[in-house]
């Protein structure tokens, strides 16, 4: 049993919570309310906003599995390196379209399951 895999699964499954009720109220809600919306690009982006959130539920299933079998670390690796990527565009996103982090802090979110997740891999490895 891998403890920082299985607490990268735990607080990944809380983004994907996070993602789907709150954030679903406070983007995707508005998001299809939008009356000055094109149809393609507003159902498009609200497929995107569902494949997110089957990718935030698939990261926590790889860390959970990672946490509980050794032979599968791999699954853990790749779900790092995912979280590692969305922490970056997070990061980068906000200053570069001049918005404060607090008005999008999905970056930061991702940091703690990404150094969980760095960590269980090593870990791991050992």
């Amino acid at each position: 049993m891998n403890g920082l895999l299985l607490a990268a699964a735990g607080l990944s499954a809380a983004v994907c919570l996070l993602h789907t009720f709150a954030g679903g109220r406070a983007i995707a809600v508005p998001l299809l309310k939008a009356s000055d919306l094109h149809p393609v690009p507003k159902y498009v982006a609200y497929y995107c906003w569902h494949i997110v959130t089957i990718v935030l539920a698939m990261i926590a299933v790889m860390f959970a599995v990672a946490g509980v079998r050794a032979e599968s670390l791999d699954l853990g690796l790749v779900a790092t390196v995912l979280t590692a990527s969305f922490c970056l565009l997070g990061l980068a996103v906000p200053p570069l379209k001049k918005q404060k982090y607090s008005q999008m802090p999905q970056g930061w979110l991702f940091l703690p399951i990404v150094l969980l997740g760095g960590l269980g891999i090593l870990g791991g490895v050992s």
